[in-house]
């Protein structure tokens, strides 16, 4: 329970925070390295969030 409230905090954080590159249409294929570590760290809080 306080890990998903753990993850639920930092998925918020990372919504203000970090870019949203679906808004700005970013194609995966042409993402740069950095933006691949955004998008999977992203992914991964968003999903233990929702766990």
């Amino acid at each position: 329970m306080m890990k998903k409230n753990l993850f639920k905090i930092l998925a918020k954080i990372n919504k203000v925070i970090l870019p949203s590159f679906t808004r700005k249409k970013l194609d995966l294929a042409k993402a740069s390295k950095w933006q691949m570590a955004i998008i999977g760290w992203r992914y991964y809080v968003t999903t233990n969030a929702l766990d």
